[in-house]
């Protein structure tokens, strides 16, 4: 274990290096000091915008194109403005203390290079593979992550459609590994942001399938569009933030064939931001507090979304039905 200081942030990565003085004086001090780590996606936010308006120029000409529909984009810039504020505020106050925690007890200190931030980066992948797999796997998890698959669109905005309770539900944890390992938690969470970031690029009908060693390692609009798919054989695929290689190592890799019908099973009718954060939350309370054994019914908190119980004098009961169709059987 090595206790040595914690880390220091360079001049050059904070925002108030970076501001006129008048700026810096009229900001409160927390927002005129931040790491410009801890922001980098609300710093990436005007390129997001312009390439939302250069999807939408492409295809609002395009007769039955459906690729855009008015309050679904607003619904998920609506989530996804929130998400961005309330993260920068939560991950400063919150996550970082926690993972600073973590840091005073790492194995060994990482030093900052080009080729250990690669390493970095990929491990992150792996990490956020497994994230994104046990958002999938674990109705907690899902009940958080559900807000993203909420549309039944797929366009640059769709990446916005986050949940505003994904530090609540603990997806920063899958992370602390790294922090453990030696990266400072701001290094970890940068390459978090930039891994999220790219992220936003696949979020698309603009691009079709691209040369073959690009799909074979990389994750690509053709994999991530597969992967909001509500089809049964895309359901539970394609987890790769940006590369797609572990998807074919652990067997959860499927090519975009069909035609994508984006969305959940069993759709929300809303475009409410504070009901498409808490419905699935909602759903999963009201599971719990059914009757039956307490073993049975905290359950709900970790089986998989379709996870179902017997209920005494009334059958089987299904469980998060925005996840999974309903049995014919």
């Amino acid at each position: 274990m090595d206790a040595s200081p914690l880390h220091t942030v360079p001049p050059t990565l904070l925002l108030s290096t970076w501001l006129p003085q008048v700026a810096v004086q009229a900001l409160p001090a927390w927002l005129a000091h931040l790491d410009l780590r801890d922001a980098l996606l609300l710093l990436l936010t005007p390129l997001f915008m312009s390439v939302v308006a250069l999807e939408w120029w492409r295809f609002h000409k395009v007769r039955n194109a459906g690729v855009y529909d008015l309050k679904d984009s607003l619904a998920s810039m609506n989530l996804g403005g929130a998400y961005m504020l309330l993260d920068v505020v939560i991950v400063v106050f919150a996550v970082i203390p926690a993972m600073d925690w973590v840091y005073t007890h790492r194995w060994q200190t990482v030093e900052i290079t080009p080729w250990t931030f690669a390493a970095l980066y990929l491990g992150v992948e792996f990490c956020y593979y497994w994230f994104h797999r046990a958002s999938h796997r674990i109705r907690w998890f899902w009940c958080a992550h559900v807000v993203h698959h909420g549309s039944e669109h797929m366009n640059f905005t769709t990446a916005m459609r986050q949940s505003w309770l994904y530090s609540f539900a603990g997806n920063w944890l899958f992370y602390t590994p790294m922090v453990w390992l030696g990266f400072e938690p701001r290094w970890v969470l940068c390459a978090l942001s930039l891994n999220l970031g790219y992220q936003f690029f696949v979020h698309t009908q603009w691009v079709g399938k691209l040369p073959r060693p690009i799909e074979f390692i990389f994750n690509t609009p053709s994999h991530h569009r597969a992967h909001h798919g509500r089809n049964p054989v895309y359901i539970d695929r394609n987890y790769g933030g940006t590369l797609i290689v572990f998807d074919r190592l652990f067997g959860t890799f499927v090519e975009e064939r069909e035609a994508v019908d984006y969305g959940l099973v069993r759709q929300p009718k809303s475009n409410n931001a504070l009901w498409l954060t808490v419905h699935e939350w909602v759903d999963m309370i009201r599971d719990i507090a059914r009757p039956g054994p307490w073993h049975q019914r905290l359950k709900h908190l970790w089986a998989p979304p379709e996870w179902e119980r017997d209920q005494p004098g009334s059958g089987a009961t299904r469980d998060n039905p925005a996840h999974v169709p309903q049995r014919t059987s």
